[in-house]
């Protein structure tokens, strides 16, 4: 086996997406197994260069597991012609720029979504990549999850005939921060910071349904902020301007209707934090991170509605579990595997950063639709 060194500069691993799930257990995770198998005979060893703001916590973070190269000058490392890939898990207001200079330096970029905070940023940075012939990623994890792999080999296997509707349920409560610490950062309810559950979670639910059910081409939406007042992380008060839930109404090509409500603001009475409920002529499923249920047509049974005395039927026992059949790796961990072998032996991939500013733009239209209180077409874009 010949090992070959891919030098990844990765910008926000001390924020706690970029720590946990790209570094630890994707990057790190590589590294541990002996590299990335290219199939050629060729093992791919990815050396990443820690990149953020704080000195002393990317000293720390490199010292806990043995790393050697961290920045605080981003010009300096996009400028080093050894470096190879850029990642972005930075702060939604300060990801356009970065990768625009990235872009500019010739490196292959693979980013966090939202990829910028608006459209016309979003196709900028497509066509930047496209003109400098770099390759180009946008982190759409869910659709790597088990539970929702599960339900695309549903999909694919015929399962559900002709599909109806889609209806999913997500999120939890997000403490305030004045009794007790709040697990998201304090700009995530910032409007002015890039916050807001619409941009956060649109781009998530274009790339699902877009995925496994059809384009998107209208969607209804209503953004509210709930809790107007948050505490942040050193205990003082702020003004919470950004939307912490949403609830959407999706039209798919193809006829599909789709209802997905997102909340920081809603207290967990499902099995999984986020799950999907599909509605098929020939059955159904409710799929969720890891775990997916269904029930098909002929084993469906026949409820008959009567409020004057108690439900004799327990309903969850009714349907049956879909079993692994397979492992299941880490859904960021699966992704990155893709997109370095794309960079590095130019492996099919399709979640570029075209398919990122669809993301954008629903989010973008979603948040419009709410001001306006109407129904927005999502018309295709293209470059």
């Amino acid at each position: 086996m010949t090992r070959k060194t891919v030098r990844i500069a990765m910008n926000g691993v001390t924020g706690r997406m970029g720590y946990r799930q790209h570094l630890v257990r994707s990057i790190l995770a590589l590294r541990e197994a002996g590299g990335l198998d290219l199939g050629d005979g060729t093992v791919l060893w990815p050396e990443p260069i820690l990149i953020g703001r704080r000195a002393h916590a990317l000293a720390e973070i490199a010292e806990r597991h043995g790393l050697e190269h961290v920045s605080t000058d981003l010009d300096a490392v996009l400028a080093d012609p050894t470096v190879d890939i850029y990642f972005d898990s930075q702060v939604t207001s300060a990801r356009e720029a970065a990768l625009t200079k990235a872009i500019a330096a010739g490196k292959h970029v693979y980013t966090e979504k939202p990829t910028a905070t608006g459209l016309a940023g979003a196709l900028e940075l497509a066509r930047l990549a496209r003109e400098k012939g770099i390759k180009h990623g946008v982190v759409q994890d869910k659709i790597f999850l088990p539970g929702l792999l599960k339900l695309k080999r549903l999909i694919d296997g015929g399962f559900f005939g002709r599909i109806l509707s889609v209806r999913g349920e997500f999120g939890y409560w997000v403490f305030e921060g004045d009794w007790q610490p709040a697990q998201r950062p304090s700009w995530n309810y910032r409007a002015a910071d890039g916050g807001g559950i619409v941009v956060d979670m649109f781009p998530h639910w274009e790339y699902v349904l877009h995925e496994l059910f059809g384009r998107v081409t209208s969607v209804q939406a209503l953004a509210t902020t709930h809790i107007p007042q948050r505490w942040d992380e050193q205990g003082k008060p702020y003004d919470a301007t950004a939307d912490d839930a949403a609830y959407g109404v999706f039209e798919l090509a193809g006829g599909i209707v789709a209802q997905i409500n997102s909340s920081w603001a809603v207290r967990v009475n499902r099995d999984e934090l986020v799950e999907f409920q599909v509605d098929g002529t020939e059955g159904s499923a409710v799929a969720g991170l890891r775990g997916c249920r269904v029930q098909h047509r002929s084993a469906t049974p026949k409820p008959v509605w009567n409020p004057d005395v108690p439900a004799t039927e327990v309903f969850r026992d009714q349907w049956q579990e879909v079993p692994d059949n397979t492992g299941f790796d880490n859904g960021f961990k699966a992704q990155w595997e893709l997109f370095l072998k794309h960079v590095c032996a130019d492996g099919p991939y399709h979640w570029d950063l075209l398919a990122g500013a669809r993301g954008v733009q629903l989010a973008e239209l979603g948040l419009r639709s709410s001001v306006e209180g109407r129904r927005i077409d999502v018309p295709e874009i293209s470059l």
